[in-house]
C-alpha cells in the first residue's frame, strides 16, 4: 500500500484526466466513485486497475471490508489525504474510495437474439444520468443489455457510472450506428417496439413478444420518420396533463416494467 501526499502524483493526474471523454477513450479507463459502486465492481469481478482510499473518510464496517477485499484480489491500493480525494470527487460528500477500472467494450456481434432476447436501444442520448438510470432499470427488470446508437453520451461518464448504481458491471452496453443497428436487428429477427407520441397504441395495449428491442428516439426530437418506419410497433404513453412528454429514464421505466409483467406473469 503506497501513500500519496502530492496532487502532482502521476496517479492523481491520471484520475483527474479521466474526467475528459477523450482521455477515457484513449486510455480505455474510467472512474468508479463511491463505496457501493466499488463494492458492485468487486462482486462482478470487474477489471480494476487501482483504488485510491482516504482512510479518514471511511466510516462504515462495509467500507473497511472493501479494503480487505481489494487487497485479497491483488488490486493496487493507494492511500491519500481527504483533501486530495475531495479534489478528485464530483460528489459533495465523497465516501473515501475511488477506483480506476478498465472499460469493457462490446460490439453488436457480441449480442444475439437467443442469448440477449430483451434489449433497450437509445438513439443519440445526451444526458449521462439518464443512460445510467436506464441501465439500472434494465438490470432491475432482468433485461439483457443496452445499445447506444449514433452520437451518444459516453456510458463511462462519471455521472452515468454513478447513476447506474453498479448495473454497468453486470449488464453489457454497446455503441453502434443506426445503419449497423437496423441491419443487425433485422438479421437477428428482433421485434422492434418504438416509442413515440405519434404512436396509436398505448404501452399496455400490445402483447410484447421476444426477442424484443425497446427503441427510444433522441431526447429532443424523438424518432424520425425513417426510424418509425423501421419499427414493428409504435407505442405511446398516456399524457393526461399539460406536459407533452416525460423524461427519458422515467418513460423507459414505465415501458420496461410493463414488459417485465408480460414476460414474467405470476
Amino acid at each position: 500500500m503506497v501513500d500519496i501526499q502530492s496532487r502532482q502524483n502521476a496517479k492523481i493526474k491520471e484520475i483527474r484526466s479521466l474526467r475528459q471523454r477523450k482521455q477515457r477513450k484513449a486510455k480505455k479507463l474510467f472512474i468508479v466513485e463511491g463505496i457501493r459502486h466499488i463494492g458492485e465492481a468487486l462482486d462482478a469481478n470487474a477489471n480494476i486497475e487501482y483504488v485510491l482510499a482516504a482512510p479518514e473518510l471511511l466510516k462504515s464496517d462495509y467500507a473497511n471490508s472493501l479494503l480487505a477485499k481489494i487487497e485479497e484480489k491483488g488490486i493496487s491500493l493507494f492511500t491519500t489525504t481527504p483533501e486530495i480525494l475531495v479534489s478528485l470527487s464530483e460528489k459533495e460528500n465523497p465516501q473515501g474510495l475511488l477506483a480506476v477500472a478498465n472499460q469493457l467494450i462490446y460490439s453488436l456481434e457480441d449480442f444475439s437474439s437467443d442469448q440477449h432476447p430483451w434489449l433497450v436501444a437509445l438513439i443519440s442520448p445526451q444526458d449521462p444520468g439518464n443512460i445510467g438510470t436506464i441501465l439500472r432499470t434494465i438490470d432491475a427488470v432482468g433485461a439483457d443489455g443496452l445499445i447506444l446508437i449514433d452520437n451518444s453520451v459516453d456510458i463511462f461518464h462519471p455521472s452515468a457510472v454513478r447513476a447506474s448504481m453498479g448495473a454497468l458491471f453486470w449488464k453489457p452496453v454497446i455503441s453502434a450506428s443506426i445503419e449497423e443497428f437496423t441491419s443487425w436487428s433485422s438479421q437477428n429477427k428482433y421485434v422492434i417496439y418504438g416509442t413515440s407520441a405519434k404512436g396509436k397504441t398505448l404501452f399496455n395495449q400490445v402483447v410484447y413478444r421476444s426477442p424484443a428491442i425497446l427503441l427510444f428516439g433522441s431526447e429532443r426530437e424523438g424518432l424520425s420518420d425513417d426510424q418509425i418506419n423501421f419499427c414493428d410497433h409504435l407505442l405511446k404513453l398516456p399524457m393526461a396533463g399539460s406536459a407533452s412528454s416525460l423524461n427519458l429514464s422515467v418513460s423507459s421505466g414505465v415501458f420496461l416494467y410493463e414488459m417485465h409483467a408480460q414476460f414474467n406473469p405470476e
